[in-house]
């Protein structure tokens, strides 16, 4: 198992692990995938689904079954997800670091992402989805509340078709570097002791454009491009 002081130590500085066919890898890819919090934009069918309340969002609720699901799902390249990575996000999570999103439809749940909280920055790791649109539901979730808590960084690592859709963008690995500093400035509370439960709410933001706030594992993090999609 990763340790949790390797695992902080390696989002500090810009890095993340992945299992690949070889063995745990460490990333800081030249070019980062960010979504930047003021300029997050909701298309208007899924803004539409909001505003209906068909689903529940919780915080913090089932992140076992969370990190299972995103590692479960089929993926033609692989899955990065191995049974090291989610015991060792697991134990991040119960040291308060690791939070989930889950998407609830009539006590089922349908969708949901995870990542890590580290003072004024977010790094999301995978989202999935049980029924369509869930995911998309988690982050709009998650921006909403990263927004409201003053978070600073929302760090998504590569950028993806889907996750473009949103705004993400794609920015030097300088340039990231010094906005994850400006974050670690930042004392920010992703999700107070225990499990919470909200809805998502319809503000005005989800129309359009936001504007509001905003080897083995102990071996040496390195750079190399990845083996597949993390969203």
């Amino acid at each position: 198992m990763i340790p949790i002081a390797t695992l902080l130590a390696g989002y500090r500085t810009g890095y993340f692990p992945m299992a690949v066919d070889d063995g745990l890898r460490w990333f800081s890819p030249g070019r980062r995938g960010v979504i930047p919090l003021d300029t997050f934009r909701v298309q208007r069918r899924l803004a539409r689904l909001v505003r209906q309340g068909r689903f529940r969002c919780t915080v913090n609720h089932a992140f076992r079954d969370v990190i299972t699901a995103c590692a479960s799902r089929a993926d033609d390249t692989g899955n990065w997800i191995d049974r090291e990575i989610l015991e060792s996000y697991c134990a991040l999570h119960r040291a308060g670091h690791a939070h989930s999103v889950e998407v609830w439809e009539d006590g089922r749940l349908a969708g949901g992402l995870y990542g890590v909280s580290l003072r004024g920055a977010f790094f999301g790791e995978s989202m999935f989805h049980r029924v369509r649109d869930t995911s998309k539901l988690a982050l709009v979730f998650l921006v909403e509340r990263l927004r409201e808590r003053g978070f600073g960084l929302l760090d998504i690592q590569w950028v993806t078709p889907h996750l473009r859709q949103f705004g993400a963008v794609e920015i030097p690995r300088a340039r990231y570097l010094a906005a994850l500093g400006e974050s670690m400035h930042l004392e920010c509370v992703f999700a107070d002791p225990g499990p919470t439960t909200s809805a998502i709410s319809a503000t005005e933001t989800l129309d359009g454009p936001g504007v509001g706030p905003g080897s083995s594992s102990a071996g040496a993090p390195s750079e190399r491009p990845a083996p597949s999609s993390r969203s």
